[in-house]
C-alpha cells in the first residue's frame, strides 16, 4: 500500500488524550479517507491517506 502522512504525532499523549484520531476524523469529516498507523520505529502514530497514482 502506498499512502501520504497527512500528519504525525508522538505516541507519548497524556492519558485520555488522543490527537492522532482526533486529527483523522477531521480530515474524515472534510472528506479525506484519513486513517491512523503506528510506525513503531519513530514511536508515533501517522495519519495517512491512499496515495492517489498522480503523485
Amino acid at each position: 500500500m502506498s499512502a501520504k502522512v497527512l500528519e504525525r504525532f508522538p505516541a507519548g499523549s497524556p492519558r485520555g488524550s488522543w490527537p492522532a484520531e482526533e486529527y483523522a476524523a477531521e480530515r474524515r469529516a472534510a472528506g479525506e479517507p484519513a486513517t491512523v498507523v503506528m510506525d513503531i520505529k519513530s514511536d508515533a502514530f501517522l495519519v495517512v491517506v491512499p496515495r492517489s497514482d498522480e503523485e
